[in-house]
């Protein structure tokens, strides 16, 4: 798996109302997480949608405990159903998100569109990956500690454990259990 935090894009900070209308304070954060998959989703079969399907469900519950979190820290956070593009907890806007573009955005990865569904063209895993967003009022600093503190498949460690270390791969942190991959950037502000 592999998560970025960002500072929102021009777009974001102009249409935050638009994709989350009850919201009282700014996104000032955006995460990125990538699943990548052993099939290529540009394949449109039974198979790869229900794979679509269990990676869907895998970020819906880590994104749930993640804004859980954050709430209880006092910051408004939410995350998108990579599904229909609308946040899932928040009441829903007038746009909806497309995590691609968001990707495409804050990674600079491209992208390829097949018979209507766009994808992201990872650098290494291809189109064999899929895209979730994440965002808050937290400032990318307090994602940084919830990614640093949460073992992905578990619940919280002690961050004197974390076995993060950095690598050469878009300036990330590789370590912490399955969660391979993490960077903060201003990528985008």
């Amino acid at each position: 798996m592999q998560c970025s935090v960002h500072h929102p894009s021009p777009f974001i900070q102009n249409h935050s109302t638009r994709l989350l209308p009850t919201w009282d304070k700014p996104v000032a954060s955006v995460m990125v997480v990538l699943q990548p998959t052993a099939c290529n989703l540009a394949d449109r079969t039974p198979a790869t949608e229900a794979r679509k399907q269990q990676l869907r469900q895998q970020f819906l519950q880590v994104g749930r405990a993640i804004v859980r979190h954050l709430h209880e820290q006092g910051h408004l956070a939410d995350l998108f159903d990579p599904k229909t593009g609308y946040p899932v907890l928040s009441q829903a806007g007038s746009l909806t998100l497309d995590d691609v573009a968001v990707v495409k955005a804050c990674l600079g990865y491209p992208s390829s569109t097949l018979k209507e569904c766009c994808l992201v063209l990872h650098p290494h895993w291809g189109s064999a990956v899929y895209p979730s967003v994440l965002m808050s009022s937290a400032a990318p600093e307090w994602i940084e500690r919830v990614i640093r503190e949460w073992d992905w498949w578990g619940g919280w460690i002690d961050s004197q454990r974390s076995d993060l270390s950095r690598s050469e791969y878009h300036h990330s942190f590789i370590g912490c259990g399955k969660f391979t991959q993490y960077r903060v950037s201003s990528i985008g502000s």
